[in-house]
């Protein structure tokens, strides 16, 4: 029975990206689907993040970010975009992507491409590459994004974010009824995830009956 996990995050939060990790590894071992849920942390026209030139946000890199990806074997760096991109033609892009049945890859993708390698995921060239190593048109991705074919559908998604889920912070993991804000460990995900199965092995049943003539 398969556990659906909605995960909501932003391309430039780096605990969004650590948090991937994990939930990653629960993927290959339960049956869960995973959906991923835009939220941008400064959307426009909001100034940009520029953590190089912000003391408190480096010094939060060093003594917090980076010791946690080194305990967690992830490999990252704070890139030298600067400031960081704004990440809605990223979501765009992602809602494309979606679509098109390679959401989670392309998602997976330009995680990968700002905190491993440090390029700009706000340039359309460079997301339209992404979309190519994916399996993705690029032709058709690039026009999408051009045209801005799926910011309504954007939009609508950081609606629910904001408004219908109350999302206040990144990454934010909602599981059946439960909501797990923050950077999980795979023994916390695990555990939620196996209270929610257990919790619909019992629905299951819920309602049996038989009825005065005979009928079950």
């Amino acid at each position: 029975m398969t556990v659906k996990i909605k995960a909501y995050s932003d391309f430039i939060c780096p605990f969004c990206f650590l948090g991937k990790g994990p939930l990653d590894e629960i993927v290959k071992e339960k049956d869960v689907e995973v959906e991923w849920m835009p939220f941008e942390l400064r959307p426009s026209p909001y100034s940009k993040i520029d953590p190089w030139k912000e003391p408190d946000k480096l010094r939060s890199w060093d003594s917090f970010i980076l010791p946690t990806a080194k305990k967690l074997g992830v490999d990252m760096r704070l890139p030298h975009v600067s400031p960081h991109p704004y990440t809605h033609l990223a979501f765009e892009g992602y809602q494309f992507a979606k679509e098109h049945g390679k959401g989670n890859e392309f998602h997976h993708r330009v995680f990968t491409a700002f905190f491993q390698e440090e390029q700009n995921i706000e340039d359309v060239e460079v997301l339209t590459k992404l979309a190519g190593e994916v399996g993705l048109f690029k032709d058709d991705f690039k026009d999408a994004l051009v045209s801005r074919k799926y910011r309504e559908a954007h939009q609508n998604a950081l609606k629910h974010a904001y408004e219908e889920a109350q999302i206040m912070a990144v990454p934010t993991f909602i599981i059946g009824d439960e909501v797990i804000q923050g950077l999980a460990s795979k023994e916390r995900l695990a555990q939620v995830i196996d209270k929610e199965l257990k919790k619909k092995k019992t629905n299951e049943f819920d309602g049996m009956q038989c009825d005065m003539n005979g009928y079950c």
